[in-house]
């Protein structure tokens, strides 16, 4: 009854004459404000183009760079090496979160006798959170194979993963070791009080405001996730980079890395705008305009 005689009173509700003003005015100043961003951007890119085009390098550049009917033809083959990339995200991606929750988990413990697991967890986010993805590769696509132990993988396809999952578990474990410790204790000794268990508490009640928390950092952690995909071309998995890469090798032109480049930014900015969207949308950003 109260929700139908708030609604009814919203509906009945007009604004004053001072808030009809307020409300032009705002949107007054927000076209001149985009109007003024496009007039410098186009200032800026013509400048940059004048600058460009005349400089007496621009034709070779043009032809290697942007020479676009060799880099239409060439990409078909970037598109279906994409699939690679994503295969390795995704599996990627849920491997992270599952490790990472572990590792959060066990840096939150309490008391003395879990000082070893926490030290352990911690010691493991310190090294690879310092290590270069990298040289992380290289520690994992050549050393496991060199050691010869029965069961070690061999594919660079299941290498490249365990790389990208040591590296990102210890940054996604930090953003959610903040998120738990934002919870107020309260929460946790309030569903200890119901009977519930450490780790049930943890489950259905510290861990689902945690992630609710720390959502916009942990989607920045796998925008960050999908671009470093492309560096597992140096285990020689066939993918977006090492295509381009040979492509470039047999045509000596680079508008092939190009494309691999407007691929990348084509699966990034979508989840970044969401990621950005989202942050105001859960109050993280003070405005509601994002440019």
């Amino acid at each position: 009854m109260t929700d139908l005689f708030t609604r009814r009173r919203r509906q009945d509700w007009t604004p004053s004459q001072r808030q009809r003003d307020r409300i032009a005015y705002r949107r007054r100043r927000t076209a001149r404000s985009y109007g003024i961003a496009l007039v410098a951007s186009a200032i800026v890119l013509g400048a940059i183009v004048v600058v460009v085009g005349r400089s007496s390098g621009w034709p070779r550049f043009r032809d290697s760079f942007f020479d676009l009917s060799v880099g239409w033809r060439d990409l078909p083959d970037l598109l279906r090496a994409l699939w690679v990339n994503l295969q390795i995200m995704a599996v990627a991606e849920v491997v992270v979160l599952v490790f990472a929750a572990i590792l959060a988990t066990l840096r939150t413990l309490r008391g003395p006798v879990f000082f070893p697991l926490r030290f352990v967890a911690a010691l493991y986010t310190d090294i690879f959170r310092g290590l270069p993805l990298l040289i992380v590769l290289v520690l994992v696509g050549y050393g496991l194979p060199s050691l010869r132990i029965a069961g070690t993988p061999s594919s660079p396809f299941v290498l490249a993963i365990i790389a990208l999952v040591l590296t990102y578990s210890a940054y996604v474990a930090e953003v959610l070791r903040a998120g738990i410790e934002s919870v107020h204790p309260s929460q946790r000794a309030s569903a200890r009080a119901l009977g519930l268990t450490y780790f049930q508490s943890m489950r259905f009640v510290v861990f689902p405001q945690a992630v609710r928390r720390v959502l916009p950092p942990l989607l920045n952690d796998f925008v960050s996730l999908q671009k470093d995909t492309s560096l597992v071309s140096f285990l020689g998995v066939l993918d977006v980079t090492l295509t381009a890469d040979n492509q470039q090798a047999s045509n000596f032109k680079f508008v092939s890395v190009i494309f691999a480049g407007l691929i990348f930014v084509a699966l990034t900015i979508p989840l970044t705008r969401f990621t950005d969207w989202f942050a105001a949308r859960r109050g993280y950003i003070n405005s509601g305009v994002i440019l």
